[in-house]
C-alpha cells in the first residue's frame, strides 16, 4: 500500500527567498508524523502545499498512490485533506456551532435545521471535551477557545489527514492533554495527522515518525523513539545549542518598587487584584487561561477599563485610562497577539517599530525621516532582528523576527516597566533563547521593571525572580525563592493548595 501522501522534490519560492528546496517525504497512513524545525524552516509552507492552500512551483505530490495538484483548499477537503493553520479561518459573527459545521449544515427547503445542525455537531465530535459556549459568536472568545474551534471543525470534516500546525499554542496543559487524547482517538480510527510544533516535548510524546526541516530541506526523517529534545535541536539549527535559560540575576536588595497595583478590578474577570514589580526584577503571571492574567496586564496598562483600584509609579498614584496615558507613563505591553494587537503586518519594519514614538521623531508635524532610520537601525541591531532591512515588510518576518520587531517598538521609548504576554509564543527555540536574553538583559543592566504572562512554566520558572498566581480574576498566591516549583503554581492555579504569601 503507498503511503498516504508523498512528495518529490518540491520546492518553494517567495520572492527571492527560498521556502522549500527540493523536499523528499513520505507521510505513512494512519500515522502521526512530526514536523519541527525554526521559524523559516519551511514547515508551514510544506503543510499547506500538502492541503492545497497554496501550490509547489516544482516538484509532485502524491495522494494515495495518485498525482495531484490541488488549486485551492476545497480540492483538497474533497481528497479528505485539512490544515488547522496558524492563522485561523473563522468567521466571527458565526457561533461556535455554525463555524464548526460550516459549509455542512443541515437544511430543510433551503432553511437551516437547527436541530440536526446540533445533532450532527455531536455525533461529529462525541468524545472530545473542550467546552465553549456553542451559541456564543466566535469573534466573542479569547485567542485559546478560537483555536479549539478550529480543530473541533477539522474533526468534524471528517478528514483522512489533518495538518495541526502550532495546535498546543495556545492550549492550558489539561487541554493539551485532551488534544492529545483526541489525536490518538483519530490515529486509532485511521486518520493520519501531520504535527508541527515547536514544543519538542509533545512533538516526541506524541508522534510515531519526526521529520526535521533547516532552511527549506529535509535533514532526516526518523521514528520518534529514537530522538530527544537535544537532538532535534541540534539537527533544527545545525549545531550544539544550550536550551536552557540566562542565569538569574535577582534586583539589588535596595531596588526601589516602581510599579504598584492595588486592589484592582476590571469588569468580571479581575477581582481585587494587588502585587509590586521593582527595578530590575521581572515577576511572572501564572495561573490557567481565563484566570485573569492578561485582562490583569490590559487594565494596568488602560487597554481594558477598570472599575476598582489604584495604580502607583514610584509611589505615586496616577491615573491611566487609556494605553496613551500608560505609555507617557512610561509602561509598554507586547500583546498577546502580535499580529492582531501589536504589529502592522503589511508595514515595512522601519514604520513598525517607530509607531509608538512618532511624536517624538517629527517637527512641525512632519516625520524627521533621517533622525527615524538611525534610531530605528540602533533598535532593531540592538533586539538582533535578523534577516530584514528597514523596508521588510513584518509579514515576510518569521515569528521569532516579527515578535523581536515589537521589542524594538516599544525599546524604542525606553519604559520603566515592560509587559511581555506570552513573550515566546509562535517562536523557535533559537528565537526563545535571544528572547530570554533580552528580558534578562534589560532588568539587569538596564533597570526596567518585567511584567512577564506565560502558559509555560518552564519559562515562568526560568525567568521570574517571583511568581504572581491567578484563579478565577483573583491573585491566589505569591511564591519566590525555594517555593517557586511547577508543583506549588499548580496547586494554586488549580485551588488545590493552601494559600502562601497571598497578594
Amino acid at each position: 500500500m503507498p503511503p498516504h501522501v508523498s512528495l518529490r522534490q518540491i520546492s518553494k519560492r517567495f520572492g527571492g527567498a527560498h521556502a522549500l528546496r527540493a523536499v523528499d517525504l513520505d507521510i505513512e497512513r494512519g500515522s502521526i508524523h512530526g514536523l519541527v524545525g525554526e521559524n523559516g524552516a519551511g514547515k508551514s509552507t510544506l503543510g499547506k502545499i500538502i492541503t492545497g492552500v497554496i501550490q509547489a512551483d516544482a516538484g509532485t505530490l502524491e495522494v494515495d498512490g495518485r498525482r495531484v495538484h490541488y488549486r485551492a483548499p476545497r480540492e483538497a477537503l474533497d481528497d479528505g485533506l485539512a490544515i488547522i493553520a496558524q492563522e485561523l479561518s473563522l468567521v466571527p459573527q458565526l457561533t461556535v456551532l455554525e463555524n464548526v459545521l460550516l459549509g455542512q449544515e443541515p437544511n430543510r427547503a433551503g432553511v437551516l435545521d437547527a436541530r440536526r445542525l446540533r445533532r450532527r455537531f455531536e455525533e461529529r465530535l462525541e468524545g472530545m471535551r473542550f467546552e465553549l459556549p456553542l451559541n456564543a459568536p466566535v469573534g466573542t472568545l479569547r485567542l485559546a477557545d478560537q483555536q479549539k474551534v478550529e480543530i473541533m471543525r477539522a474533526v468534524a470534516r471528517q478528514a483522512r489527514l489533518i495538518v495541526m500546525d502550532e495546535p498546543t499554542a495556545s492550549l492550558t496543559p489539561d487541554e493539551r492533554a485532551r488534544l492529545f487524547e483526541t489525536v490518538r482517538h483519530l490515529k486509532g480510527d485511521g486518520t493520519t495527522v501531520v504535527f508541527v510544533s515547536h514544543a519538542l516535548h509533545d512533538v516526541l510524546d506524541l508522534s510515531d515518525t519526526v521529520t526535521i526541516l533547516r532552511d527549506g530541506q529535509v535533514v532526516r526523517t526518523a521514528p520518534a523513539a529514537e530522538e530527544t529534545v537535544e537532538s532535534l535541536v541540534n539537527a533544527m539549527i545545525g549545531r550544539s545549542f544550550d536550551a536552557s535559560f540566562p542565569p538569574k540575576r535577582p534586583p539589588a536588595p535596595d531596588a526601589p518598587v516602581i510599579f504598584e497595583a492595588r486592589k484592582v478590578s476590571a469588569g468580571a474577570l479581575v477581582r481585587d487584584v494587588s502585587f509590586s514589580v521593582r527595578a530590575g526584577e521581572i515577576v511572572a503571571l501564572a495561573g490557567l487561561i481565563g484566570s485573569g492574567r492578561s485582562e490583569v496586564a490590559r487594565a494596568v496598562f488602560g487597554a481594558d477599563p477598570r472599575t476598582g483600584g489604584s495604580i502607583h509609579l514610584d509611589g505615586e498614584e496616577v491615573r491611566i485610562r487609556s494605553p496613551r496615558d500608560g505609555v507617557r507613563r512610561g509602561l509598554a505591553m507586547l500583546p498577546e497577539s502580535r499580529k492582531d494587537q501589536g504589529l502592522m503586518m503589511m508595514s515595512p519594519v522601519s514604520h513598525n517599530v517607530s509607531l509608538a514614538c512618532l511624536e517624538t521623531l517629527q517637527r512641525f508635524g512632519v516625520v524627521r525621516t533621517r533622525e527615524e532610520a538611525k534610531r530605528v537601525r540602533a533598535e532593531i541591531e540592538r533586539v538582533d532582528v535578523r534577516g530584514a532591512g528597514m523596508a521588510t515588510a513584518v509579514r515576510s518576518l518569521s515569528g521569532g523576527n516579527q515578535q523581536k520587531v515589537l521589542f524594538a517598538k516599544w525599546l524604542l521609548r525606553r519604559p520603566r516597566l515592560l509587559i511581555a504576554d506570552e513573550p515566546t509564543r509562535g517562536v523557535d527555540v533559537g528565537a526563545k533563547r535571544a528572547i530570554y536574553e533580552l528580558l534578562a538583559g534589560l532588568a539587569a543592566d538596564e533597570g526596567l521593571g518585567v511584567i512577564v504572562i506565560s502558559s509555560e512554566l518552564e519559562e515562568v520558572l526560568g525567568l521570574a525572580h517571583r511568581v504572581i498566581v491567578m484563579r478565577e480574576g483573583r491573585a491566589v498566591g505569591e511564591l519566590e525563592g525555594d517555593d517557586m516549583t511547577e508543583e506549588r503554581i499548580l496547586r494554586l492555579a488549580f485551588g488545590t493548595g493552601a494559600r502562601r504569601h497571598a497578594a
